[in-house]
């Protein structure tokens, strides 16, 4: 989407693009697939979140990084948080 800039990192150990409170500090919306991910978040990384608007997508975490369906799912869920 055109004036959107976005960055996807991991959660789990040893995920190829680890998230960092660099990445947090500079995101306004950071969207999670499942509320496990949000909580996981919080508690490693709250102080890094203040400017940050954390929404769980409530998409369960079984597809493969780009996955098409998972692009088309997501394509349907973020526009609607997306402040223009």
């Amino acid at each position: 989407m055109a004036g959107i800039e976005v960055s996807s990192a991991g959660l789990d150990d040893g995920c190829g693009n680890p998230v960092t409170p660099e990445d947090l500090e500079w995101a306004d919306l950071v969207p999670v697939m499942e509320q496990a991910h949000r909580n996981k978040l919080s508690r490693r990384f709250k102080p890094h979140l203040k400017n940050a608007r954390v929404i769980v997508l409530g998409v369960p975490d079984d597809y493969e990084f780009m996955d098409p369906t998972l692009v088309q799912i997501l394509q349907a869920k973020v526009p609607q948080f997306l402040r223009r």
